[in-house]
C-alpha cells in the first residue's frame, strides 16, 4: 500500500495537444537532475551549480560576495519546480561557509534573454555595433570580429 501511494505521487498526467494523456514518473525528476549531473547522459561536463562556482571563483575577490548574493536563474531550462532551492544548496555546499547565497528566480525568466538582448538593441550605444545583411553577405562570419 505504502508504495502505491509513494508510486501515484511521483507519477503525473499530461495532456497532449492531440487529446492524449500521458502518464510519466521518475523521468520527470531525471531529466533536471541532468542539469546538475551531466554525467548521467555520459557528459564530461560540470553541472550548472559547478559551472557557476567557478566562475564566481574566477571573478575579483571584491565581488565574489556581490555574486554569491545575486545568481539569477534565466532560460527555459530553469522553469523546473524547485530548482531555485535545489541550485541554493549545492552552491551552499561549495562556497564557503559564512557566504550569503541568493539564487533569484524570477516568474518571466524563460524570456529573461529574449528580454535582456531587446534591451541591449534599443540602446543607441549599441547601434554601432550592428551587422547589416549586406555587411554579413560581404564578409561573413569572420564581421563579428571586427
Amino acid at each position: 500500500m505504502e508504495t502505491t501511494k509513494s508510486s501515484s505521487a511521483v507519477e503525473k498526467s499530461y495532456e497532449l495537444p492531440d487529446g492524449q494523456v500521458i502518464t510519466i514518473g521518475s523521468e520527470r525528476f531525471r531529466c533536471p537532475e541532468v542539469l546538475f549531473q551531466p554525467s548521467l547522459i555520459g557528459m564530461e561536463a560540470t553541472g550548472i551549480h559547478e559551472t557557476t562556482y567557478n566562475s564566481i571563483m574566477k571573478c575579483d575577490v571584491d565581488i565574489r560576495k556581490d555574486l554569491y548574493g545575486n545568481i539569477v536563474l534565466s532560460g527555459g531550462s530553469t522553469m523546473f519546480p524547485g530548482i531555485a532551492d535545489r541550485m541554493s544548496k549545492e552552491i551552499s555546499a561549495l562556497a564557503p561557509s559564512s557566504m550569503k547565497i541568493k539564487v533569484v528566480a524570477p516568474p518571466e525568466r524563460k524570456y529573461s534573454v529574449w528580454i535582456g538582448g531587446s534591451i541591449l538593441a534599443s540602446l543607441s550605444t549599441f547601434q554601432q555595433m550592428w551587422i547589416s545583411k549586406g555587411e554579413y553577405d560581404e564578409s561573413g562570419p569572420a564581421i563579428v570580429h571586427r
